[in-house]
C-alpha cells in the first residue's frame, strides 16, 4: 500500500510536531480500522473504544510495548516528539507526541508495512484487548 496522498515530502525539514500531527491521523484511522474490523458495533461504542485507544495514556502505554522494538532511527524520531515543547504538560501526552510522531515519520517516509508491524506489536490482541473499558457483548 502507498500513502493515500502520494506528494514528495522533506521529511528533515517537517518539525516532530508536524510529523506528530500526521501521526495523530495515522493511528487513530488505524484504530478506528481494527475496531471496525473485529465487529459491527453502535457508532458511540466504537467511539468510546476509540476514544480509550488514542487518549496519552493508552498511547504511552503502547510505547512501553514498542520501545524494546524500534530501530535506532526510530528510537531517534519518538525521542524528538516526545521531547518537543508542547502546550500540554505530562509524561504520558509528551511519550504519546512521540508516538504520534513515529507514526507520522514512518507513514510519510512511505513505510506503511512497519506502521502495521508496530500497531500490531502495540496490540497484538486486538486494540479491544488494549482498552480499559472492554466492549460489552450482546
Amino acid at each position: 500500500m502507498e500513502r493515500l496522498f502520494p506528494q514528495e515530502v522533506d521529511m528533515h525539514t517537517l518539525s516532530p510536531l508536524t510529523l506528530a500531527f500526521v501521526g495523530d491521523g495515522v493511528y487513530g484511522l488505524m484504530v478506528r480500522e481494527a475496531l471496525a474490523c473485529q465487529a459491527n458495533r453502535p457508532n458511540g461504542a466504537l467511539h468510546k473504544l476509540s476514544v480509550s485507544l488514542v487518549r496519552a495514556e493508552a498511547q504511552s502505554a503502547a510505547m512501553d510495548r514498542l520501545l524494546p522494538l524500534l530501530n535506532e532511527e526510530e528510537t531517534a524520531v519518538f525521542k524528538r516528539g516526545r521531547n518537543a515543547h508542547t502546550a500540554r504538560a505530562g509524561v504520558d501526552y509528551h511519550r504519546a507526541t512521540g508516538l504520534e510522531t513515529l507514526f507520522g515519520y514512518l507513514y510519510l517516509s512511505g513505510n506503511i508495512a512497519r506502521c502495521r508491524e508496530l500497531f500490531a506489536a502495540a496490540y497484538g490482541d486486538g486494540p479491544e484487548a488494549a482498552s480499559p473499558e472492554p466492549a460489552k457483548s450482546k
